[in-house]
């Protein structure tokens, strides 16, 4: 099922960034960085340790001001398009502590529906525990989130970014530090959004499962290398432009000499 048209422009990217910089100090984290997200693929923003991946994705959103560029969504500025975007934060970021069920984190994501009085009806509840079930968390809707592990809350914040159910997923590195069914469980729903027609963006550190687990890759190292399809973009000579000799690429971009 392809999103309904809410924009009136069938035909503009999800996501257009033009020309985004953004200083720490005197320092550039992301320079002059263009990037086109084509509807309903999963794309990876891949890059070296301290590439400004992040700070990118944050800019996009205005939670960082660039120092200059320009962002569309969906033909749109961001402000015209906030009820289509869904952003997933790194966990770190977040503070666990705050009491809070699980439950409650969902229905977060449902602010717009409930309104300023933030009513919560059945028809909420049922909603949030289908996302829960989605990521196979329902059995875990009373719970305190800073009771759950770190792959048992990555799945939960998943689960409030599909309450918002949105067009675009932003999330930034949502596999760091899971365990090996929360990575399958959070990729298998990733591909069913791609599958709906929505699509997903995603800061990604791990260079071996970028060809099993997206459509497209932008290659960042402060500028942005290449952009394009894993199977032409994802390659040794981009992946060493990116990367260089740096420890741990070595072994991945080898691999994939080989098989090329």
């Amino acid at each position: 099922m392809v999103p309904e048209d809410r924009s009136g422009a069938a035909t503009a990217a999800p996501l257009e960034v033009h020309g985004i910089t953004v200083t720490y100090g005197e320092k550039p984290a992301v320079f002059s960085a263009d990037m086109t997200v084509r509807a309903g693929e999963l794309t990876a923003i891949v890059g070296p340790n301290g590439a400004g991946k992040s700070t990118l994705l944050k800019a996009v959103l205005g939670i960082v001001m660039p120092l200059a560029g320009q962002v569309q969504f969906f033909g749109l500025p961001l402000d015209k398009a906030r009820d289509r975007i869904a952003y997933v934060p790194q966990r770190a970021s977040v503070d666990w502590d705050f009491p809070t069920r699980v439950i409650d984190v969902v229905l977060m994501g449902m602010y717009r529906q409930l309104g300023l009085l933030g009513r919560v009806r059945q028809a909420h509840r049922d909603a949030a525990l289908h996302c829960l079930t989605r990521v196979g968390m329902q059995d875990f809707a009373e719970r305190q989130i800073g009771q759950l592990s770190g792959g048992q809350q990555q799945r939960v914040f998943l689960a409030r970014a599909l309450a918002q159910q949105a067009d675009l997923y932003l999330l930034d590195e949502p596999f760091a530090g899971v365990d090996a069914a929360t990575e399958k469980a959070i990729i298998g729903v990733l591909k069913e959004l791609a599958e709906e027609g929505r699509t997903v963006v995603a800061v990604h550190h791990d260079l071996s499962t970028v060809p099993e687990y997206f459509d497209n890759v932008l290659l960042l190292a402060t500028q942005v290398i290449a952009e394009g399809p894993v199977s032409t973009t994802f390659v040794p000579e981009l992946l060493h432009k990116a990367y260089g000799g740096r420890l741990g690429a070595g072994q991945v971009i080898g691999a994939l000499a080989e098989t090329v």
